[in-house]
Order: C-alpha cells, then sequence, then structure tokens
C-alpha cells in the first residue's frame, strides 16, 4: 500500500471512532437497541481476546448489545453461529474468521438474509459488507526486513506459520517470501505450523533445534505467541545468542520480552484500533448509513529502543 494511502486510511480511521464521539445508537434516540452477533476466531489467543476487549469498550460506549461466541478455531461453528445471529435477527454481524474459504458461508448468509457483516483482522473468500483490518504482509515484511538487517542479508532462517489457509498465516508467508527473494543470501530452513499457540511452538522449536542445531541463525513467527514458544525453548537450549527471535502483534509478554532484550523484536498490530472500528462500522451500517469498504489499520516494528511506547 502507498504511503499516501497509509494516510488517508489513518484520516478515514480517525474520522470514524478514534477522535469523535461514538456512533449514535437507536437507543440514544429512545429507541430498539441496536444488536450486534459477534463470532471471534479463538478467545484462547491473546491478541483475540485484546480485539473482543477493544469491541466490547466501544459497544459500551455506543450503547448497543454485544452478543459474543467464540468459534473455537472452527470455521463450521463459526457458520453455524452466523445462522443462530440470523435466527436472532440481529441488526448487524461482526466476524473475526477462522478461515479464509471455510468460513466464507457465514458472509454469505448474512448478506443473503439482509444483514451487514464486518470481517475484523482477517478475511474471508466472499465479500463482507465492510473489512476493518491490517496488509498482514506488511506485518511479515517488517519482521523479515528486520532479521534481514540483522544478519546483514546472510543466514538460515525458520519460520513458523499459524493455522493453514487462514487469511493471516497466507498473507505473512507471502511477505516473507518477498523479503527472502530479493535477499539471495537468506535461505528458509525450515518451515511448519504451529497454528498461533506457544506450547506448540516450544515443541516445534525443540525438533528444529535437535534437527538443526546451529545452523539456524533467526526464527520468524508469525504471530507472537509462536515466538515467545520458540524464545523459551531457544533460552532452554542456551543458543539465544545466536538466534534471532522476531514475532507479530506486540501482545503484552512480547512487548516486555522486547524491552528486556530476550525477544529481538515484534510487529505491533492494533487491537484496539481494529476492534473498535469494527463496532463503529456495525453500527453505522445498522443505522443505514455510509461506510468506507476497507479500513486498513498500519503495523509498527518495535524493538528494544521505541518498546516503551507501545506498553500495555
Amino acid at each position: 500500500m502507498k504511503r499516501s494511502a497509509l494516510t488517508l486510511t489513518a484520516f478515514l480511521l480517525l474520522s470514524l471512532g478514534c477522535n469523535q464521539p461514538p456512533e449514535p445508537s437507536k437507543a440514544a434516540s429512545g429507541e430498539k437497541q441496536i444488536v450486534i452477533g459477534v463470532t471471534m476466531m479463538n478467545m484462547a489467543n491473546e491478541y483475540i481476546v485484546g480485539l473482543n476487549d477493544a469491541m466490547a469498550a466501544q459497544a459500551k460506549a455506543s450503547r448497543v448489545k454485544l452478543i459474543v461466541n467464540d468459534a473455537q478455531r472452527s470455521a463450521e461453528k463459526q457458520v453455524q453461529q452466523v445462522e443462530t445471529f440470523i435466527a436472532q435477527k440481529v441488526d448487524a454481524i461482526i466476524l473475526n474468521p477462522c478461515e479464509v474459504e471455510a468460513s466464507s458461508p457465514a458472509v454469505d448468509k448474512a448478506q443473503a438474509a439482509g444483514i451487514p457483516i464486518v470481517n475484523v483482522n482477517s478475511e474471508t473468500s466472499s465479500a463482507p459488507t465492510a473489512f476493518v483490518g491490517s496488509h498482514d504482509e506488511e506485518s511479515a515484511r517488517l519482521a523479515m526486513e528486520y532479521i534481514a538487517a540483522r544478519l546483514s542479508g546472510k543466514g538460515e532462517v525458520v519460520m513458523m506459520h499459524g493455522y493453514m489457509g487462514q487469511a493471516a498465516q497466507i498473507k505473512r508467508d507471502r511477505g516473507a517470501r518477498a523479503v527472502l527473494a530479493k535477499n539471495s543470501g537468506l535461505h528458509l530452513l525450515a518451515e511448519q505450523t504451529a497454528e498461533w499457540d506457544r506450547a506448540k511452538a516450544v515443541t516445534l522449536m525443540e525438533n528444529w533445534l535437535q534437527v538443526h542445531g546451529d545452523k539456524i541463525s533467526a526464527v520468524f513467527a508469525q504471530n507472537d505467541e509462536m515466538a515467545m514458544g520458540a524464545l523459551l525453548a531457544i533460552e532452554r537450549a542456551k543458543k539465544k545468542d545466536q538466534v534471532i527471535v522476531v514475532g507479530v502483534d506486540a501482545i503484552a509478554d512480547a512487548l516486555q520480552a522486547v524491552k528486556d532484550g530476550r525477544l529481538d523484536a515484534t510487529v505491533f498490530q492494533d487491537a484496539k484500533g481494529q476492534g473498535s472500528t469494527a463496532v463503529t462500522v456495525a453500527v453505522r451500517l445498522a443505522n443505514k448509513r455510509p461506510v468506507e469498504k476497507e479500513t486498513f489499520i498500519p503495523f509498527q516494528l518495535v524493538t528494544k529502543e521505541n518498546a516503551g511506547t507501545f506498553a500495555k
């Protein structure tokens, strides 16, 4: 995305909710309260919890009711939850998709029922009424460019994927490979999914250390849960001085690990901005007011030098 477009997006984001009064709901004028159905990808994930908390705060400020369901990583369950929202005749739906393809029927069903649906944080192949999130390729590009700079363009990198087929996994993979393609001295030594999970990342990193030993120069984990798992395994093996570790999301303990000099870097993804804007957009749609079709919020690289500005 060009810098001018980012600037425009930032302006649109501010106009949608950051520096403006909450979008008025019907309840504010004495009419029936707006009800928004929300289905979250996985509430066991710290970033998704932060996203949900931001939505709850914005809903309270806008005096609307949220009905929140946890899909627990199941696209099938997510589709069923949307079917229930349709039966309940909610005024709008916010979808945090589990998968690009398998969650798409949820979008199709909402559209067919005439209920506006907002995708937040992740995408589906079916086009929702509106989308609020970030360019996931950008997060991987920032992370991998940091790794390339630290290694002076030469080294062996391992990459931990999120859920295969989920939009962030696909796009972060794409962004990482674009940087690798520009740095012929950087090689992808190994890659595998740890499903955004810290415990699975510990096990995967332990296996890689056994197989590849001192060949590993850096780890790019597609989220901080996996980065923290990889870091734990590396520290247990007493190899942290040999291996750079970078994640995405800037969750609380990852930020602290960056401040402490344990985790080399993370990439800040704005859960508060995404969550609050998604609710603002959904309320506008419920009130039959115009919205931007897409709102993109930029990622930011976080290192020890600037980590204090991202304190949770």
